[in-house]
């Protein structure tokens, strides 16, 4: 057996001898602390920087991840909003063709409006000559997503009875249009995010090492283990990520108030998760992100 492995067994026999207690440890806890506290002060004023650079990228992907679920909840509403327009064939059986639209699957409600009603109150809003009621029997047809607009459309135009129909086609083409954006640049955000977070943490855990490079190969020669050098180095990029996330939760909140104030304003209701999943969000990709920059330094930077 190789020289090498044989030290190896040894060592590897002697840890399992030795007894372990919970005060021994805490104190090796307690050591990662105060290494990873080290690593912070040796940083210097450089923290600052580090942490406000990673607020503000964070603050810009949780506000754009904020509009992006207030987005989804209007264009999932619009369902419920938006209303199709059935008119009727002066011979149609209204109670027949009523029946027939709710058997339409994603149909929620169909409401029956009669001409007369109608013609009453279009004079009510203009003027119109006295002449004899031109306008047909309606039926306004509500659906539970505008994503199945198209599809209610094609089966209305099947029912017998129904002449026409008509919605707000272009508001609901729009959108769509913008919550694919806005979905679509969250995504492309979320991957910028990732990339500058690891880079500004990768390049400043590599100017710690650089700093405290005689100590850590001291600490080899002692037979330090290698968990106990990196793991100071890997929590002071994860306290790095979630400092940056803590200060990026204040104007993230003050996106929060104006989107409550817009869905007050459309009378739309919010989704009491939303902002709790940006929040998490936010913390999340603040402390992995810090941990996998850490990590990446650790293994380009210091061979352990």
């Amino acid at each position: 057996m190789p020289k090498k492995a044989k030290n190896q067994n040894l060592k590897q026999k002697i840890k399992s001898r030795i007894p372990k207690d919970w005060m021994s440890e805490l104190r090796i806890s307690y050591r990662i602390a105060i290494e990873t506290v080290k690593g912070i002060a040796q940083t210097g004023l450089v923290n600052i920087a580090i942490i406000t650079t990673i607020a503000a990228i964070l603050t810009i992907f949780g506000s754009i991840f904020r509009v992006t679920l207030a987005v989804n909840s209007f264009a999932s509403s619009m369902g419920s909003v938006l209303e199709i327009s059935a008119y009727l064939s002066p011979s149609a059986d209204s109670n027949t063709t009523i029946d027939e639209v709710r058997k339409i699957e994603h149909v929620t409600k169909v409401t029956y409006i009669s001409k007369e009603n109608s013609w009453q109150e279009l004079k009510k809003e203009i003027d119109v000559p006295d002449i004899s009621n031109p306008l047909p029997n309606t039926l306004h047809v509500k659906l539970d997503d505008t994503k199945n607009m198209a599809y209610v459309m094609s089966a209305l135009k099947r029912v017998e009875g129904i002449d026409d129909t008509s919605y707000a086609k272009d508001l609901v083409q729009k959108f769509e249009m913008i919550n694919a954006i806005i979905n679509t640049a969250t995504l492309v955000f979320v991957i910028i995010v990732c990339i500058l977070t690891i880079a500004i943490i990768n390049n400043t855990i590599e100017l710690v090492i650089q700093s405290r490079k005689e100590e850590i190969e001291i600490m080899r020669l002692m037979g330090v283990s290698n968990w106990y050098i990196k793991t100071p180095l890997v929590l002071q990029g994860a306290i790095y990520g979630f400092l940056g996330a803590l200060i990026a939760i204040i104007p993230i909140d003050i996106v929060q108030g104006y989107i409550i104030k817009m869905h007050e304003f459309f009378m739309i209701s919010i989704d009491p998760l939303a902002q709790f999943t940006v929040l998490f969000s936010v913390l999340t990709l603040g402390v992995a992100f810090g941990s996998i920059g850490s990590f990446l330094s650790i293994k380009k930077h210091l061979q352990v």
